[in-house]
């Protein structure tokens, strides 16, 4: 968050007559039923805004378009990951909650792990500063393979590369079957990202174990998170106008 304030600040410094519009990814997701965005924390913790927001809202509205069914799962995987169930065009669970970290495992993020091993490494010495980097620049592909290039690990026989994609494609198959029992069924699956377009090896792998779901259509969506966060800022833009002309 921080990071992008600090852009819109220097944007309005330089533009200061053109409207700043701010789009967020989470959105998409503010649709999610109490059971899916709540955390089973103690009302002290949940009280300071520590719930399950979602992100990739931009992508998986975009998939939305382009899949037109009832009961869609959409995997949008590239540097960030995420499987979203979506019923009737609105957002009913996801993988990612309060940050990007949790769900399946990305490119160098660890996605889900247990607390108490967190926790653990914590008391035993390592700083908060060095698992935070660890688990947001150090995991994933990277800390099972040293790579988060998808193309080069399909190209390897090293026993990591192929740890880390089997790893990988059992993750994201088991996160499609929880989002398909939240919204009772799949009719299709889309992929988007870079690596949900472009690895097709991987794709296959991960429908390959979604046989218990029965048949459901695929698709391969091209991620265009710009056009979405586009339409949002000029319909924003367009309504201040008829305000300030009323």
């Amino acid at each position: 968050m921080t990071p992008a304030l600090d852009a819109l600040d220097q944007a309005r410094e330089l533009f200061p007559a053109v409207p700043h519009v701010a789009v967020f990814d989470t959105a998409f997701h503010r649709t999610l039923p109490e059971r899916a965005s709540t955390y089973p924390l103690p009302e002290r913790f949940r009280a300071r805004g520590i719930r399950r927001y979602g992100f990739h809202g931009l992508s998986v509205a975009w998939a939305v378009e382009q899949v037109p069914v009832s009961r869609l799962v959409v995997c949008h995987l590239g540097g960030g990951c995420s499987v979203t169930a979506v019923r009737d065009g609105q957002s009913i669970d996801t993988t990612t909650g309060f940050t990007p970290l949790e769900g399946v495992p990305m490119g160098t993020r660890a996605g889900s792990v247990d607390p108490g091993a967190l926790l653990y490494l914590l008391r035993s010495g390592v700083t908060l500063d060095e698992l935070d980097e660890a688990l947001e620049h150090e995991s994933g592909l990277v800390g099972l393979a040293g790579t988060d290039d998808v193309k080069a690990l399909l190209q390897s026989d090293d026993p990591p590369a192929l740890l880390a994609l089997e790893i990988f494609a059992y993750r994201v198959a088991q996160a499609v079957s929880a989002m398909a029992t939240a919204i009772g069924g799949i009719d299709a699956l889309a992929f988007t990202g870079g690596i949900g377009e472009h690895a097709e090896p991987l794709r296959e792998r991960i429908v390959e174990q979604l046989g218990v779901l029965g048949a459901f259509a695929t698709h391969v969506v091209e991620a265009r998170e710009d056009v979405v966060a586009a339409r949002v800022a000029r319909q924003l833009v367009a309504r201040d106008l008829r305000r300030t002309t009323r």
